[in-house]
């Protein structure tokens, strides 16, 4: 099951990245991390931009309120949403719906 933890600055969750697919797309859950394909390679932070770009876009929130918290080198990453308390229901039933079905 996601872990979906609150943070004082919005909703935190672990991904867990696949770079070099063949497209962009959640797969589900792997073990309490949410599954994301990427066609970028893990090379000069290429992964973690697309990353940042493609769960934005999944979410409906700007870029800049998607933050890798940890696991930058890593494929295990920490991903903070940062939003204001009145959003994180609303974001809450988003980050679990993505861990539910595949998005592309």
């Amino acid at each position: 099951m996601l872990s979906i933890q609150n943070h004082p600055a919005g909703l935190t969750f672990k991904i867990r990245v696949q770079p070099r697919s063949s497209r962009n797309m959640i797969v589900g859950l792997l073990g309490d991390a949410l599954k994301v394909k990427l066609t970028a390679p893990p090379v000069e932070g290429a992964a973690n931009t697309m990353c940042i770009e493609f769960l934005a876009r999944c979410l409906g929130v700007s870029r800049s309120a998607v933050e890798i918290r940890a696991g930058e080198t890593g494929r295990i990453k920490q991903i903070l949403i940062r939003c204001d308390p009145a959003d994180r229901p609303r974001l809450r039933q988003c980050i679990a719906g993505l861990a539910s079905h595949e998005s592309g």
